[in-house]
């Protein structure tokens, strides 16, 4: 075998670059992976879908970018982030551009399939950015990376203005020549990571197809699973369903509805650097413990649904009204999407630490589960509306979630803890 010739190897990056511009890219590719936040508002009223319909519009992309993310991150293993990640933008650019001239719900679904890839972006950065840093900054590194799911809030910022003026379809193509943009910009700015670049030189080996697999059979990879079902799943569940709660809820028109979902979706992104930088230092098992008790307390406010109640007192009977106000909503869902992006951070900075070689699988089966959470859970809070006819059931169920996640993690600790005092000696 000939030892390829330095012209044939791409330039070498800096890990501050390739964190930059990975971020950069993921923020685009979040912006249009969530894009039906907003314009499926306005495609509901067209069609005059019912909600568990308008669940299933914004929840396709999500389930395409779950399920394409076990793949996309063994690819990223083997062949390197940046070819795979360009690859990644293009396609979605170009089924969101088509997106455009679909004008039946059939059509909107099938073009929604392709505008998802960009979704699994996540599993080909987490993979090449992580192969930069030593493992006490991957927590940090990875989570300025994640900090790229802000790329909700510039939706729901910019999208309900170039609806307005020029109508949904403008929005689809605009965010698609963002994505190509942004897919040429990283290409021409990045190199291969540390990895692929000593594959290239003849000094290191890929891992054989089967490896790639092997830790998906731990129990614990599983766990984590189900950690960003909630963290990841839950967050861009909200993100895609808080502008139609708050036109439902409180009457909102469609550009205050984005503003005030991005009142949400900005502490949710941004906020993930910090939770990085706090499981370097605090531990990621103890931000979990944080992240999933102030969540319960968050959902199971938000779970309580406008009542009137009666109170048969000694002067006769007392009649009191409960309801979250739009101002005690919005500060409610800031604190949760505040702890959501620390559990985000928290969950993958486990995934390096336990399975070094395997960031791409594990990381990509991981991201998978949580995007699938994007997926499920707007499709079950439209069905729990129909069902129920109570706007609070989609809290109620994001607390069952919690309560199960909390419990599980403290079970398996607590397991762990006791497998450890056994081993110790007497």
């Amino acid at each position: 075998m000939i030892a390829p010739q330095p012209a044939d190897i791409a330039p070498a990056t800096t890990p501050a670059r390739a964190l930059t511009m990975s971020t950069v890219a993921f923020t685009v590719c979040f912006a249009v992976w969530t894009i039906f936040s907003i314009i499926g508002v306005r495609i509901k009223q067209e069609l005059g879908l019912s909600d568990t319909a308008f669940g299933l519009l914004v929840g396709t992309p999500i389930l395409t970018g779950s399920l394409v993310r076990l793949a996309l991150g063994i690819w990223t293993d083997r062949y390197g982030g940046r070819i795979v990640y360009m690859a990644t933008m293009l396609a979605s650019a170009a089924a969101t551009f088509l997106l455009s001239f679909a004008h039946t719900y059939t059509h909107m679904l099938l073009a929604a399939l392709g505008v998802g890839i960009a979704g699994g972006s996540f599993a080909v950065g987490v993979a090449y950015v992580s192969r930069f840093y030593p493992p006490e900054k991957q927590g940090t590194a990875l989570g300025i990376f994640g900090a790229g799911n802000v790329g909700a809030a510039v939706t729901k910022f910019v999208a309900p203005f170039v609806l307005v003026a020029w109508g949904w379809e403008a929005v689809a193509q605009v965010w698609a020549v963002a994505l190509v943009i942004t897919a040429v910009v990283f290409w021409f700015t990045t190199g291969d990571d540390p990895v692929i670049r000593a594959r290239q030189t003849g000094q290191g080996k890929p891992h054989s197809f089967a490896s790639d697999f092997e830790p998906l059979k731990n129990v614990q990879v599983w766990r984590f699973a189900l950690y960003y079902f909630f963290v990841f799943g839950g967050f861009v569940a909200l993100a895609l369903w808080l502008p139609r709660y708050l036109i439902g809820v409180y009457g909102f028109d469609i550009e205050t509805a984005g503003m005030v979902g991005a009142a949400y979706s900005i502490p949710a992104s941004i906020f993930r650097a910090y939770g990085g930088a706090l499981s370097d230092k605090a531990g990621a098992r103890t931000v979990m413990y944080w992240t999933f008790a102030v969540s319960a307390v968050c959902t199971l406010i938000l779970s309580v649904p406008a009542a009137d109640y009666v109170v048969h007192g000694i002067n006769g009977a007392k009649t009191f009204h409960f309801e979250i106000g739009p101002w005690a909503f919005v500060a409610v869902i800031f604190v949760l999407g505040f702890f959501m992006s620390l559990g985000k951070a928290a969950v993958y900075k486990h995934i390096p630490v336990y399975y070094p070689e395997n960031v791409g699988a594990v990381g990509g089966l991981v991201g998978m589960i949580g995007g699938l959470g994007g997926f499920v859970l707007p499709l079950l809070f439209g069905v729990l509306n129909d069902l129920t006819g109570l706007w609070t059931s989609c809290f109620m169920a994001l607390f069952v979630i919690i309560a199960a996640s909390l419990a599980w993690m403290h079970m398996a600790i607590r397991k762990m803890e006791r497998r450890q005092a056994d081993l110790q000696p007497a």
